[in-house]
């Protein structure tokens, strides 16, 4: 059994980001995961779709479910995966970035999934390999697959992207998932708002054509979509939030503050969650509001078209261009 053949041709070599999609090629990309969703749910799972390729995981910071989900679409598509520990490997031996990717090029490989703490790492890395490279989340910067798997979430739930209000909420600033959806929902055509307090709002805030609200209630009004941000304490330097108490007291989603957004408004959250802190457990657990367990089955389809779109660009036989 054979996927769906994509009906325009990906003009683009790597996936760094949601930034330069056009509606078209998200579109392309969201259909082509929707095959994907059935073929999961079968008994038979796997396809020989990229047989013969070769897909390494380069996880520079841990990320259970971005890993396992691109593992398991990689081999549900009949490749070879390759999970690369970096806490065993020669960077933590004082080996550059840019020596891991001469390395890793020498190996031949077809597709390189990359996570770095470091915002424009993997574009770097990119640009010194000749294979495919997928951006599985750096710095700030962006987490295209993360954003697209929200749209086809939002999507299959609601029908449609464009026209529907959606607030992104929590901590924007340290956020590479608020940076990629707000530009992939922004060119599909929805109307997207933000709410945090203003020390997690990045100060170019102004430039991402969003609106900006500082109050649960004010920015939930009428919503479709509501959409939590983890609160990255690792990623921050100094006192961001007076308490994760008080935080949770004016920032936190709760059935109170759900009221104000539409009654079939549903829930998501890219997880890891912190229950009690950015989001009400029981609230996270409504199987009638919430989509989070949806977001994670998902997930393996839309990195399953990433892998297989990207590998169709690439050379069937000899060399590598």
């Amino acid at each position: 059994m054979t996927a769906a053949t994509p009906k325009i041709r990906f003009p683009h070599r790597h996936l760094l980001g949601i930034e330069g999609l056009s509606p078209d090629e998200i579109s392309e990309l969201l259909d082509l995961s929707e095959s994907h969703v059935e073929q999961n749910r079968q008994t038979d799972k796997k396809r020989t779709t990229l047989r013969g390729r070769t897909c390494i995981n380069l996880f520079f910071e841990n990320s259970t479910r971005t890993r396992t989900s691109f593992e398991l679409a990689g081999k549900r598509l009949g490749a070879d995966v390759i999970n690369m520990s970096v806490s065993t490997s020669s960077i933590k031996k004082g080996e550059t970035l840019i020596d891991t990717a001469m390395t890793l090029n020498a190996m031949h490989p077809d597709v390189l999934v990359v996570r770095h703490p470091d915002s424009g790492a993997v574009q770097l890395l990119s640009e010194k390999v000749n294979c495919a490279v997928i951006n599985g989340g750096d710095g700030r910067h962006e987490h295209p697959t993360q954003a697209l798997l929200d749209a086809l979430t939002i999507r299959r739930r609601k029908g449609k992207l464009s026209g529907l209000c959606v607030a992104i909420c929590g901590d924007i600033m340290h956020s590479r998932v608020a940076r990629s959806n707000i530009r992939l929902l922004s060119i599909m055509g929805a109307r997207v708002r933000v709410v945090a307090p203003p020390t997690l709002l990045p100060a170019e805030i102004g430039r991402f054509g969003v609106e900006t609200f500082h109050h649960m209630k004010e920015g939930l009004k009428d919503c479709d979509i509501v959409m939590m941000l983890r609160l990255q304490l690792e990623r921050m330097n100094g006192s961001f939030v007076p308490s994760v108490r008080e935080y949770f007291r004016f920032y936190g989603l709760d059935y109170a503050k759900l009221k104000v957004a539409k009654p079939d408004a549903l829930i998501m959250h890219p997880g890891p969650m912190n229950r009690g802190v950015e989001i009400d457990g029981e609230l996270a657990d409504d199987i009638d509001r919430s989509v989070i367990r949806e977001q994670v089955e998902m997930g393996v389809a839309v990195r399953m078209a990433c892998l297989e779109t990207l590998t169709g660009a690439l050379p069937q036989s000899g060399g590598k261009t």
